[in-house]
């Protein structure tokens, strides 16, 4: 095989790979709403973890990330999630991982409270057998409140609400740009 034609290969690899794993993020935000079990877990890697900057969802392996949702679906009935933007990195070093940023925002009603959310995962992803996983998923919620408390959410620190105790906002003052620019612009 000539070396132009291996190139044309290898740049509709990573074409096709970025639109899968496009796809994978949001075939997990229609399990979620439709609480599809089967199709949940198959997107998750044997190994995989999830986690969360707040330690409120975390779990290590399918078994423990299916216990996860079962749990967390019990308490919530409909959802809407969609995916915005999503940045996919594939490593340059093996074809088979990947890593990203997916932005997204739902509708959820844990225990019955209609509630926002705005997040971003922090996912990293495998390939096995042409088919795209995650291997580690980490939410990390700019706010999830209830819709009554949304007007003053996203100017309160605490706005990441889990049952009746809030939480600080997984971001954005805990990333370094944002303190470099507070410090710079904001200090006085």
């Amino acid at each position: 095989m000539s070396k132009d034609l291996q190139d044309v290969l290898n740049r509709l690899d990573r074409l096709e790979s970025i639109e899968a794993i496009r796809q994978l993020a949001t075939t997990y935000a229609v399990a979620c709403d439709e609480h599809d079990m089967p199709r949940l877990m198959g997107l998750f890697t044997d190994d995989a973890v999830f986690d969360s900057p707040t330690k409120t969802m975390v779990a290590e392996g399918c078994e423990q990330i299916e216990q996860l949702f079962v749990d967390l679906f019990k308490i919530r009935g409909p959802a809407f999630h969609w995916t915005h933007d999503k940045n996919i990195t594939l490593d340059a070093k093996d074809s088979n991982k990947a890593s990203g940023i997916i932005y997204s925002h739902a509708e959820t009603t844990p225990n019955n409270v209609i509630s926002l959310a705005a997040m971003k995962y922090l996912d990293e992803y495998k390939r096995h057998d042409d088919t795209w996983k995650f291997s580690r998923r980490e939410i990390h919620f700019l706010y999830y409140v209830p819709f009554s408390n949304y007007s003053r959410g996203l100017n309160n620190r605490l706005r990441v609400w889990v049952g009746d105790k809030a939480y600080p906002g997984d971001y954005p003052e805990s990333l370094p740009a944002w303190q470099e620019y507070v410090s710079k612009y904001l200090s006085s």
